[in-house]
């Protein structure tokens, strides 16, 4: 409903608390005050839903199909309000009402439905495809348990689990009577019938039911509402058989086995049990998510198989969802009776491919025995296309016979999820410029010279509804203020900011911004962690994943350089640093985690030695999450981006950041090179190797860190005390660190990079003294940050991959 006052509204509120809880809002707490709100807001979303999917089904609409194992969705009340256009009516509301509007909102828990920047970007897309009005909709899992809740003790990351659906969920419905079977195991067996053609029929497996929970995704002031469906694997109900005995306790076993199916994100694959694990999820998504689609389109559009590319594009996020490919076969051949090039014919027209890495241990590979013996079915069909695929490269492609082994899709007793992906997409997109130039020459230099018009880039966005409009009211409002409010449907209309960039009326309002989002976020570390911080010092942040390639070590030896010179030289004139880090290591990544014990060993010297005198502070903010970084960015001076070149496919932090006025200081990696090509070399700090060179180093060496070692005393002095206790109670605290970057050469380039890394942020310092330079800066880099709007990049997969049209 319409809204015309703020009094309608709390009566509306007021009437869903005595219906939900029976109570007046007085007597009400924060968080049935934010079921409330959440049951006010599925009033409106709800009925916008339904006829978002009759007109799809009614006017046989081409849809697009995101499936991906991760969601990172974070919370949704306030995005929903915002798309709603109630957000500003329910803050007046609650504060009309004397309640705390942000402790409502926070009663919300992110949902653990992704971990980093491939889930984030699924996200985005799905608003940017709703607010676009494309008919979108994203397939995942439905996790009981996110990635982990990470505490901090004594230093030590310390992971428990996150059990984000403790409490009722209002976003999700279950949909019990759209539920598919899968199946794991058991044995295939093949008949000829009497027409010529196969049948295949399968025995003893382990047969699972997926039922589908949907939360509706909402664009922007436009009342369409896209689905995201989750899947839940749930055991088939035995019409109340009971067991007894050894029987009984193989039931609770099986049981279980299907709960961790759904049970959590990213199981540990460091054992044999954990890759079949993950397998088996990445199955389940893909075996109940094509069923769906399938089932779906045979239903409503009455249209045969040969039509599906017509109307159904698949698009996998990463080689995650590959085994879509083999899926889909198989429900084509097995279950609808089509022949081998039908069914291929289709599936490749069908099934587009995302790839998010060059990293090696992400472009995943399966141990042949174990696809073969937990899906056997699959692994026919996936050795069928292999040696179709083989036999014609040997036949049309004479010339590559000896580089068959690298092309096939089983080699070395493995199966290569990357190559199985393209082998059987239409089309394979890298998600930078960079990053696709280096699948393209390099990673899969192969595959481009056989199918050089797969592939394509479509350099990553984010949405700026929730970066900037909703997780920045201050700013949005100054900008709407002079430049109108179109941007908001319009981001590419920020550029307009420019006309603003040496106003000096404009200027002195941007940094009253920007400090008032420091002083926040100051007071929010003070009430979490009882540690001040200088609100005029640099906020200096890196949040993101922590990896090594990501080089937060490099980060941190610029903390100890500047430490080490405070402490020889206490009256050095330096402008005061706040180093806020925010990261999750892998549970079994151990040298990710001693990154995170010395981060917080630095801090607690820096931060309580008198002789630096608030000069420095090394903030870490633990179980870093996406309601967490909605905390901080908006208070970001530098946007640290320092991967290792050629490492970081795209990066989205870079561009959450710069869109909140941050100034980036990056490497030549990722959408950094895309920044840097907007906002020119005046208005951002690179430094360090290039992408070039550090696949020159890989390829040819030439590289040594010990000679940096023995050669820079800045370097030595930092490695010597991580090798010496200087950094820790025992002889032994750091040593991993040392050795590897000594001993195993530095793989990631740290001390390479670290000269240069030193002296941009000399540089960086010097320019912030200079506060209308530092501004024109800011003001620069948010008027073309615009461009890396998900919107843009959603209408250039709608245009140029899938086909398909705004349903407006």
């Amino acid at each position: 409903m319409t809204y015309q006052h703020v009094d309608e509204f709390i009566n509306q509120l007021t009437t869903k608390l005595r219906v939900l809880f029976n109570k007046e809002v007085n007597d009400s707490s924060s968080k049935e005050i934010y079921y409330a709100l959440s049951a006010l807001v599925n009033d409106e979303i709800h009925p916008q839903w339904e006829n978002t999917n009759e007109h799809y089904k009614r006017d046989n609409i081409k849809q697009v199909y995101y499936l991906s194992m991760e969601f990172l969705i974070g919370r949704l009340l306030k995005s929903n309000l915002l798309n709603c256009g109630l957000l500003e009516m329910s803050n007046q509301a609650l504060t009309k009402l004397g309640i705390d509007c942000e402790a409502v909102y926070a009663h919300e828990h992110d949902a653990g439905l992704g971990n980093g920047g491939l889930g984030r970007l699924a996200a985005c897309f799905l608003d940017s495809l709703a607010s676009l009005q494309y008919p979108g909709h994203g397939y995942g899992i439905r996790y009981r348990y996110g990635l982990f809740e990470q505490r901090i003790i004594h230093g030590n990351q310390i992971e428990l689990p996150d059990y984000w659906l403790k409490d009722e969920y209002p976003w999700e419905i279950r949909q019990a009577n759209e539920s598919v079977h899968v199946h794991f195991g058991g044995q295939v067996h093949m008949n000829r019938r009497s027409d010529g053609s196969l049948e295949f029929r399968y025995e003893n497996t382990d047969e699972i039911i997926a039922v589908p929970y949907d939360i509706p995704i909402s664009g922007y002031h436009n009342q369409t509402v896209n689905t995201l469906r989750l899947w839940s694997a749930e055991c088939i109900d035995k019409n109340g058989a009971t067991s007894h005995g050894e029987e009984y306790y193989h039931t609770l076993d099986h049981t279980h086995t299907i709960d961790q199916i759904s049970g959590f994100l990213y199981p540990d694959d460091s054992s044999y049990e954990g890759k079949e694990l993950r397998l088996k999820q990445q199955y389940f998504l893909v075996s109940a998510s094509i069923q769906n689609i399938v089932r779906h389109y045979l239903k409503e559009q009455n249209r045969s198989l040969s039509e599906l590319p017509n109307y159904i594009v698949i698009q996998i996020n990463d080689t995650h969802p590959s085994l879509a490919i083999p899926e889909l076969m198989r429900l084509l051949m097995d279950e609808y009776g089509l022949g081998w090039d039908a069914a291929w014919k289709i599936t490749q027209k069908t099934i587009a491919y995302t790839n998010h890495t060059t990293l090696s241990e992400a472009l995943e590979k399966w141990p042949k025995t174990m696809v073969e013996t937990l899906l056997p079915r699959i692994y026919m069909i996936i050795d069928e296309i292999n040696e179709r695929f083989c036999q014609g490269l040997w036949f049309d492609y004479p010339d590559m016979r000896h580089q068959i082994p690298e092309l096939a899709i089983i080699a070395d007793e493995q199966i290569h999820m990357a190559r199985l992906a393209i082998v059987g997409s239409f089309s394979v997109n890298g998600v930078a410029r960079l990053h696709t130039e280096i699948l393209k020459k390099k990673e899969m230099k192969l595959f481009y010279s056989l199918f050089p018009e797969r592939f394509n880039n479509k350099t990553n966005g984010i949405t700026h509804r929730r970066w900037l409009l909703q997780v920045n009211p201050r700013l949005s409002t100054l900008i709407t203020d002079v430049i109108g409010p179109a941007w908001i449907k319009r981001p590419t209309q920020l550029i307009s900011l420019l006309r603003y960039s040496k106003d000096p009326s404009f200027l002195e309002k941007m940094e009253q911004v920007k400090l008032e989002n420091k002083r926040a976020l100051a007071d929010y570390i003070y009430r979490r962690m009882g540690i001040k911080i200088n609100e005029h010092s640099i906020f200096d942040v890196q949040i993101k994943r922590l990896h090594e390639y990501k080089r937060q070590l490099l980060n941190i030896f610029h903390v100890i350089y500047l430490y080490n010179e405070l402490k020889d030289n206490p009256n050095l004139d330096i402008t005061p640093r706040t180093f806020i880090f925010a990261a999750k290591a892998a549970p079994s990544y151990h040298l990710a985690k001693e990154v995170i014990k010395l981060i917080h060993t630095v801090a607690s010297f820096v931060n309580h030695d008198p002789d630096i005198r608030d000069k420095l502070k090394v903030i870490f903010l633990e179980n870093y999450n996406v309601s967490l970084a909605e905390k901080i960015i908006p208070a970001a001076d530098i946007s640290e981006q320092i991967s290792t070149a050629s490492k970081e496919a795209s990066g989205t932090g870079n561009m959450k950041m710069m869109m909140n006025g941050a100034i980036t200081v990056g490497t030549m990696d990722g959408a950094n090179i895309e920044i840097r090509n907007l906002v020119g070399d005046q208005h951002i700090f690179m430094f360090g190797l290039t992408s070039d060179e550090v696949l020159h180093y890989y390829e040819h060496g030439g590289y040594s860190a010990r000679d940096i070692y023995n050669t820079d005393d800045r370097i030595s002095r930092i490695l010597d005390q991580l090798n010496s206790g200087g950094f820790g109670p025992q002889d032994m605290e750091f040593k991993d660190l040392y050795y590897n970057i000594l001993y195993h050469n530095d793989p990631y380039f740290v001390l390479k990079d670290f000269d240069p890394y030193i002296e941009t942020h000399e540089l960086i310092e010097q320019a912030y003294r200079e506060r209308s330079t530092w501004l024109n800066m800011s003001v620069t880099n948010i008027a073309y940050s615009g461009k890396f709007s998900s919107d843009r990049t959603i209408q250039e997969y709608a245009n140029e991959i899938w086909n398909i049209k705004k349903n407006s």
